[in-house]
C-alpha cells in the first residue's frame, strides 16, 4: 500500500505538470496507451492473460467502470487545483469505502464511526471551502472521484480469486484509455504534444502501473484495517511534491482539514479492529498523561 501511494503520488505529480499544456483527455489517451501497453506485456510475461469473457464478471465490471470516472473526474481536478488540496480530498477515501459498506453491503457501523465519517465529512468542506469564493466545480469533481473509487475497491475485495491481479490492472487501464479516446474532444480535443509532456506521461504510466498493482494487490491479499492506514502516506508525497515542484504552499483551511480527515480515518480504522477481534476499547493500554 505504500508503495502504491508513491507511485501515485509521483503520477500525480507528472500528469499535473502535462496538464499545463496538454487536455484532459488528451492526458489519459496517452498515459493510458503506454500504460496499456506496458501492463500488457506483463501479463504475457507472467501468464496472467485470461479470455475476454472474464470481463463480464459483474465485479469486474463495477470495478473498471468505476475506476475509469475516478479517472476522469480526477485528472480535471488535477489541472485545476494544487496538488496537496486534490490529494488531501482524496483521503477521505477510506471513510468514503466504510460508508458505501454500510450502506450497500449491509455492514454494522457503529456511532462512533458514523461521528468519524460525519468529522471527515466536515474536513473535506474545510479543504474546498464551499462558498463563492472557495468552491469550484474542480473541488465537486474531486470529492466525486472519491465516491468512485470507494466504489472501485468494493468491488476490488469481491473480485473472484481466480482473476490474476495482473489482468484485472490490463482491463482496468484498456478501459481508461479507451474512455480517453472516445471523450477526447469533450474533454479538449487533440493536440500535437510536447516531446517533453509525452516523457512526463510515460514516466507517469509507469508509475501508475506501481500503484495499481500495489494496491490491487493490497487490497486482495491484506486485511483492509490494517493496511488502509497506510494510503495516508500519500499526502507525505503531495504535500513535498507540491511544494518542491509547483511552489504550492498549504493554507491553514487546508492543513487543518486534512488533520480532521486522516484522524478521523485512522480512528475508523482503530474501531474496525476493535469490532473485529471483539476486544473492548476499555482493555487497551493508556497512552501516559
Amino acid at each position: 500500500m505504500s508503495a502504491a501511494m508513491a507511485g501515485f503520488g509521483f503520477n500525480d505529480m507528472l500528469v499535473k505538470a502535462a496538464t499545463k499544456s496538454l487536455a484532459t483527455g488528451e492526458i489519459i489517451l496517452i498515459r493510458g496507451a503506454i500504460s496499456t501497453l506496458l501492463v500488457f506485456l506483463l501479463a504475457v510475461h507472467m501468464g496472467a492473460l485470461r479470455p475476454i469473457r472474464t470481463v463480464l464478471s459483474p465485479m469486474l465490471a463495477l470495478r473498471v467502470l468505476a475506476e475509469v470516472t475516478a479517472t476522469f473526474t480526477y485528472i480535471y481536478a488535477l489541472g485545476q487545483l494544487p496538488l496537496a488540496n486534490a490529494g488531501a480530498i482524496l483521503q477521505f477515501l477510506p471513510l468514503a469505502v466504510t460508508l458505501g459498506a454500510a450502506i450497500f453491503l449491509g455492514e454494522p457501523v457503529g456511532w462512533r464511526r458514523w461521528g468519524a465519517i460525519l468529522a471527515g465529512f466536515v474536513g473535506v468542506l474545510l479543504i474546498i471551502r464551499p462558498g463563492p469564493d472557495g468552491f469550484s466545480v474542480a473541488s465537486f469533481l474531486a470529492l466525486a472521484c472519491v465516491f468512485a473509487a470507494a466504489g472501485r475497491d468494493i468491488a476490488t475485495k469481491r473480485l473472484p480469486a481466480g482473476i490474476p491481479t495482473v489482468f484485472v490492472t490490463l482491463i482496468t487501464s484498456a478501459a481508461v484509455t479507451i474512455g480517453g479516446g472516445i471523450f477526447i474532444q469533450p474533454l479538449g480535443g487533440w493536440q500535437a504534444p510536447p516531446l517533453v509532456d509525452v516523457l512526463y506521461l510515460a514516466l507517469a504510466a509507469v508509475c501508475l502501473m506501481v500503484g495499481y498493482l500495489g494496491l490491487i494487490t493490497a487490497m486482495r491479499t491484506g486485511e483492509i484495517s490494517f493496511i488502509a492506514p497506510f494510503r495516508y502516506t500519500y499526502m507525505i508525497w503531495a504535500l513535498i511534491l507540491s511544494f518542491t515542484i509547483f511552489g504550492d504552499v498549504p493554507d491553514t483551511f487546508m492543513l487543518l482539514g486534512c488533520a480532521i480527515v486522516v484522524a478521523s480515518g485512522i480512528y475508523t480504522f482503530y474501531r474496525e479492529n476493535r469490532r473485529r477481534t471483539g476486544l473492548p476499547a476499555q482493555s487497551l493500554p493508556r497512552a501516559p498523561h
